[in-house]
């Protein structure tokens, strides 16, 4: 998927590509988290669609949840969900900076290189 370290540098505008596909993965994995969150507030808690989104936003965004929560179930999603989106909040980060940081290590492994 990179490139090796002896190959040349990737031109700005695949690199931008690149980035643009980590940066859609990243999304793509929040909103499946933000879904997971909703679906999982609603069904077992019985919130409203818009109070789901709220609670399963704050909580992947690491703020806290809002609504007051009654069941054990929906309390021992909410834990698992929360456990969760620690978790999907660094796999997204990794994701999206990949491109970034395997750019800075190849460019600055270029200026050492003599055969390149």
């Amino acid at each position: 998927m990179y490139e090796h370290r002896k190959q040349a540098l990737l031109p700005r505008r695949e690199f931008l590509r690149r980035l643009g596909r980590s940066v859609a993965v990243g999304a793509g994995l929040i909103a499946f988290s933000l879904g997971l969150g909703m679906l999982g507030y609603h069904l077992l808690e019985g919130l409203p669609w818009i109070d789901a989104f709220l609670n399963a936003a704050m909580i992947l965004a690491g703020m806290g949840p809002v609504a007051e929560l009654h069941g054990g179930a929906a309390k021992l999603f909410a834990g698992c969900y929360a456990l969760y989106c620690g978790i999907a909040l660094i796999a997204t980060t990794g994701v999206i900076l990949a491109p970034v940081i395997h750019r800075a290590l190849h460019k600055f492994h270029l200026e050492d290189s003599p055969d390149v």
